[in-house]
């Protein structure tokens, strides 16, 4: 019933293998007409249908996507929805290509693939999940106009993971009022994330995007922030506090890192900088394992992106399921909560890392699953 392991590979340098779970379908897009560059990867869809974003960007890999969709399926399965993980990768430059044509012709060479969902990534937003849905007639992020739940809009991200924040923070007798912030990458989930943080009452003194980082230890202003971000296209537009180079963010006096960005921001180069008490990944994959490990020693408590972020892939199906914004912030706090708590509670009582805990528990769904459908399932 279930692949043998096997690599699948595209360069020298990005080999998927193959393991008891996934991935199921890796698929390389090419149309030589639009231009478009892309890869697939269903990874399993035992529990459900496939949702996971289309990332668009120069530089995403096979492995990546395959990485980012491994991550979906352990992110759906440890929130009780009923839906696997899959992902897609689109190699382009958002900011320069026509991403209209890109996203149509996207859209037409999956249309077979019905059992993956697509949703907003890095790189795309709303707009596209409007041609992929009059393409293909499925996607989840419309426009609220369009009868969606805009993730981006709503911040359903960044909600989550403060959300979960309010548990893990009692784990180490951190108070969120007055707790110091940093935001490694201000875009939707860092907005989000700054916003809502604020809200409980924590204090941002820092932030980044690609061009460079404001910090200001008594605290930045988030309205100000997020209005020099939008208004101006970089954080270092704030007009105050201190400027600092785009990598100088690890290194900075803080409570609480959100990386909210791009894979692998933290690793084994960096990790010894880090400063803060908690880590909360607001983006998927931004935390290399090893530098999961060795933060783990330092007494550093590392939430993995699956547990901390889920309120994004939450909000998309709850929008697929046709519920309310209210029913899905509602459920978005319940989940994550309680599963910040499990993994905690399962970390403590078997001395196991974070993810380890947290893999262990999404596994178990997903293989209890397996025993009674099988990959060959179609969806409709």
């Amino acid at each position: 019933m279930f692949f043998s392991s096997f690599p699948v590979k595209f360069s020298s340098m990005d080999i998927i293998q193959n393991d008891s779970i996934g991935p199921a379908k890796v698929l390389q897009l090419y149309d030589p007409q639009s231009g478009l560059r892309g890869v697939v990867v269903v990874d399993n869809v035992t529990l459900g249908p496939a949702i996971g974003g289309v990332r668009v960007s120069p530089s995403v890999t096979p492995l990546e996507v395959f990485r980012l969709a491994r991550a979906m399926t352990m992110k759906n399965s440890i929130a009780g929805l009923d839906h696997g993980g899959g992902k897609a990768g689109i190699i382009a430059d958002p900011h320069t290509a026509d991403l209209e044509t890109l996203f149509r012709t996207f859209a037409r060479m999956i249309k077979g693939i019905d059992e993956y969902i697509p949703g907003p990534d890095m790189g795309c937003d709303e707009q596209a999940m409007v041609w992929l849905q009059e393409e293909i007639g499925r996607s989840v992020g419309l426009p609220a106009e369009l009868g969606g739940l805009p993730l981006d809009e709503l911040g359903a991200t960044g909600f989550g993971v403060v959300a979960c924040a309010e548990v893990a923070a009692r784990q180490i007798d951190l108070p969120l009022t007055g707790a110091r912030v940093v935001i490694q990458g201000l875009g939707n989930v860092g907005v989000a994330a700054a916003k809502f943080f604020a809200r409980k009452g924590a204090v941002i003194v820092a932030a980044n995007d690609s061009r460079g980082t404001v910090y200001d230890p008594g605290g930045l202003d988030v309205n100000r922030l997020i209005a020099a971000k939008r208004g101006k296209g970089t954080v270092l537009e704030y007009g105050a506090g201190e400027r600092l180079a785009v990598d100088e963010i690890f290194g900075l006096d803080c409570d609480i890192i959100v990386p909210a960005a791009n894979p692998d921001v933290i690793d084994m180069n960096n990790v010894a900088q880090v400063k803060a008490r908690l880590i909360l990944q607001g983006a998927n994959i931004p935390v290399t394992l090893d530098a999961e490990a060795a933060l783990a020693k330092r007494g550093v408590l590392v939430v993995p992106d699956f547990i901390a972020n889920a309120g994004g892939v939450i909000m998309a199906a709850m929008e697929y399921q046709r519920k309310s914004a209210e029913e899905a912030f509602a459920y978005i706090t319940e989940k994550i909560q309680a599963n910040t708590e499990r993994i905690l509670q399962k970390m403590n009582k078997e001395n196991l890392l974070p993810r380890a805990a947290a893999e262990l528990l999404a596994r178990e769904r997903i293989e209890t699953g397996m025993k009674y459908r099988s990959w060959s399932h179609k969806w409709r």
